[in-house]
């Protein structure tokens, strides 16, 4: 069944209801700002420049039609990311803002024609622009005064950056002094820092002969370099740079009144410019100059992803002004996505550290913009099947299956994709791809949950492709908390096979002990006679944890530490909780049924379907139960604390409804819970009272139904020893 966010992703924006565009606006704000700070602080993009510019649009669509969704807080109004905490913040004099963007022809003729209705021109008129590449890389602001480099900036939220001054003093390209007479006493340039496809790939080989992770491309490598604490490190990394556009200027200090006469003054400063930047004067001029540079793209020697359009008249840029996070005369116009067609041999499983089941397509290798391409991203199980995560159809219905002939996208140029299918090349004996239903590492049963398009595998105790990430959080702080045992000590053990699921831990020192073994602990890298003795100890006095620890620790999905605490102040005893969850699946069923087991934990206070579903899906897992059982005959899961458990109230099942007078409701929960009692969500044969206050409903109801007992708020105070 498709969730509403599945549908409002879908659907075009003018048939939204206010409400759904409210929820939509919200999702896409909150996924544009993760993938600015991926990208601005991070240098680590996790979607192609074409699918941020289509989640970017869609938001701005979204607000054109619904004025009221935007607010002083929206992303329209912004650019990039806030500067990182490690360096210095640097506010930009003058707003560094980002360019609205074009993709086709006509966008662009739009563009002249707008620029021409605004100034009141002719439609014929001739309007001067530059157009000059888009270099991909690091846009950077260098501030002179009296001709001397004083500080440098990265563009950070547009408004306020971070100081890399003593980095960019490293890049050659850079001059620290502007010796031309005619100079402003203050002038910041601004400009892009990049690295050439040359440098790139040397860059990468030392990477790769120290051990060290690769770049994933030029641009990642060059924010990367120039963002680095050490400067030495930048100097030793090839950076170049680029300039552009400026930012402050003391008054009456620009030497020219246009674009093109400014970009030629900084040629003569010392400053590099782009020989490839022109003057145009109609959209024709523009349009043919962009697919010029397109077929030199791949032969420059560094990364562009569009050209830039920019009127050339100064004052004509003052008339214009700018609109929102943009100014109106300038656009840019960017690159359609490079793609290559080449056949997909086999669909490969790839399990990550969370267990989700992600395909991946391996291809014959391709020449795709200058980059073999031999593995290409399928995304989910719906993609493959050719339908979106709403299950409308996607690719006309086309799915995809190993042994088709299929394009490949390098959007961004930097993740790969799948993007289309060439039916007619289908071989006659392709069939449709089965999506696994069992993890292919470990073989324990891969689900979904209702509305997710991933499928996850449920065996997160033995699956070896989820282990290190299971053991660092089953030995974490909130959950067994055990001393000596950190990220890195897991790791290690995994590795050395001392440690694959969590009881191993509790048999380490045994082992350890035994004279058989291979090589005591105390004689391996980094470890020494009293380092494992002392992890021996602070493991054995973790033999007892309180059980919603216990719980916790165990990483099902959904069940974080108050969700812990809520299954086990309902159940007491994880014992209960499995025989619960075991119950919940009738006999050849994989999904809970709606029997009496199942409605019980959904009704448990705080619980429902979905933090009900993982759990289930958890212990009704084979290779989980078995972990779980080797776990247990090392531990000692104690009960929660209840206080005056031997109270009326103690061990009753509470349900509160309708409006309390004397307290909250989170109240009266706290309280009944202090106490001993167990609350639930909904009323069933098991509920022992339901406290019913003004406006009670159908809960209220229900209890008469059943026959369960029912209290005034007085009476519950009373019987609770409180009245």
């Amino acid at each position: 069944m498709a969730t509403d966010t599945a549908r409002t992703t879908e659907i075009d924006v003018a048939a939204l209801t206010a409400d759904e565009a409210a929820k939509e606006h919200a999702r896409l704000g909150e996924e544009i700002a993760g993938h600015d700070k991926r990208y601005y602080q991070d240098d680590a993009p996790t979607v192609s420049d074409a699918e941020y510019d289509a989640l970017r649009r869609r938001y701005e669509a979204i607000e054109d039609a619904f004025p009221e969704l935007k607010g002083m807080d929206s992303l329209s109004e912004k650019v990039g990311a806030a500067p990182s905490s490690k360096f210095a913040k640097i506010r930009h004099a003058v707003p560094m803002l980002s360019l609205g963007n074009a993709f086709a022809a006509e966008e662009v003729e739009e563009f002249v024609a707008r620029i021409r209705r605004f100034l009141g021109l002719a439609t014929d008129a001739e309007v001067a622009m530059t157009a000059e590449p888009k270099i991909d890389g690091l846009s950077c602001s260098l501030r002179y005064e009296e001709g001397r480099l004083i500080v440098a900036a990265t563009r950070g939220d547009g408004f306020e950056g971070e100081d890399v001054t003593q980095n960019v003093r490293t890049i050659s390209e850079v001059p620290q002094h502007l010796k031309a007479k005619d100079v402003p006493a203050v002038f910041e340039v601004r400009g892009e820092v990049y690295m050439g496809h040359t440098d790139f790939a040397a860059i990468n080989e030392r990477q790769k002969e120290a051990g060290k992770p690769l770049f994933a491309n030029p641009r990642n490598a060059a924010a990367g370099s120039l963002r680095q604490l050490d400067p030495k490190i930048t100097a030793s990394r090839p950076l170049r740079f680029f300039a552009y556009a400026w930012g402050e200027v003391s008054e009456g200090g620009l030497p020219a009144d246009t674009q093109s006469g400014v970009i030629t003054a900084f040629n003569r400063w010392g400053l590099p410019t782009n020989p490839l930047t022109v003057v145009c004067r109609t959209a024709e001029e523009l349009l043919a100059h962009y697919h010029s540079i397109e077929e030199q793209r791949a032969s420059l020697g560094y990364d562009i992803d569009g050209v830039v359009y920019k009127v050339d008249s100064l004052a004509l840029q003052r008339r214009l002004g700018f609109v929102s996070r943009s100014p109106r005369w300038a656009l840019a116009h960017k690159f359609p996505a490079q793609r290559a067609i080449t056949q997909l041999e086999r669909i490969e499983i790839q399990v990550g550290r969370t267990g989700a089941l992600t395909p991946v397509a391996k291809l014959t290798p391709i020449t795709v913009g200058g980059v073999v391409v031999s593995n290409a991203s399928l995304h989910n199980e719906d993609y493959i099947k050719g339908i979106g995560g709403g299950g409308e159809p996607i690719r006309g219905g086309i799915d995809i299956r190993e042994g088709d002939w299929v394009t490949i996208q390098r959007a961004g140029d930097v993740i790969p994709q799948v993007v289309g299918v060439e039916l007619e090349r289908r071989p006659a004996d392709a069939k449709p791809y089965e999506f696994p239903t069992l993890c292919p590492v470990c073989h324990s049963h891969a689900v979904r949950e209702d509305g997710e398009v991933v499928r996850r595998c449920t065996g997160g105790l033995i699956c070896a492709a989820q282990a290190v990430e299971r053991i660092r959080h089953f030995v974490s702080r909130d959950a067994f908390d055990i001393e000596g045992l950190g990220e890195k000590q897991v790791q290690a053990f995994y590795e050395w096979g001392l440690v694959k699921q969590p009881a191993d831990i509790f048999t380490l020192a045994a082992r350890d002990a035994d004279p058989a073994a291979l090589t005591r602990l105390k004689n391996r890298d980094g470890w020494g006679e009293t380092s494992a003795r002392n992890l021996f100890a602070a493991i054995e006095v973790r033999r007892q944890v309180p059980v919603n620890r216990f719980l916790y620790a165990l990483g099902i999905r959904h069940v974080g530490e108050t969700n812990a605490k809520r299954l086990l102040r309902h159940y007491g005893t994880i014992e209960a909780l499995r025989e619960a969850a075991l119950n919940a699946v009738p006999p050849g069923e994989e999904h809970p049924k709606g029997n009496e087991a199942w409605a019980e934990m959904v009704a448990t206070e705080g619980i429902g379907a979905v933090v009900a579903e993982a759990v289930v899906d958890f212990f009704a897992e084979p290779n989980n139960e078995a972990a779980v059982d080797a776990l247990l005959k090392e531990v000692t899961p104690e009960p929660l604390e209840v206080v005056a458990a031997s109270g009326a109230v103690a061990g009753k099942t509470v349900v509160f409804t309708g409006a309390l007078e004397k307290m909250t409701r989170d109240e009266a929960k706290a309280m009944a819970e202090r106490l001993g009692a167990k609350v639930a969500g909904s009323v069933s044969k098991k509920t022992d009272y339901v406290v019913a206050g003004a406006d009670a409903g159908s809960k209220l109801a229900k209890a008469r139904e059943l026959g369960v007992a029912v209290l005034s708020e007085d009476e519950w105070l009373e019987l609770a020893g409180a009245g």
